[in-house]
């Protein structure tokens, strides 16, 4: 993963609000492998695969896979603790 290109979380925007129905990317997350806490847009997204995925800037853990199938996104959020809309 050392040559992945990443960006932050605001580049999932648009999907999150598709999926939500709301702004999402000030929402905050607890990461469920290190305990950290940040915004949705402040993680490490990785944008260039099949489907999206957000990573913790702490310790790598994959919080978030996006996956567009026809009209849908799935999503799995497995290493979210928790998740706080304000």
């Amino acid at each position: 993963m050392a040559d992945a290109i990443h960006v932050d979380g605001n580049a999932l925007g648009g999907l999150l609000i598709e999926a939500f129905g709301e702004e999402m990317t000030r929402a905050r997350e607890r990461c469920a492998g290190c305990g950290s806490i940040r915004e949705l847009g402040a993680l490490i997204a990785y944008t260039r695969g099949p489907g999206d995925v957000l990573r913790c800037p702490d310790c790598g853990s994959i919080l978030l896979v996006a996956v567009r199938i026809g009209d849908h996104i799935r999503l799995s959020a497995r290493a979210v603790a928790w998740l706080e809309t304000s």
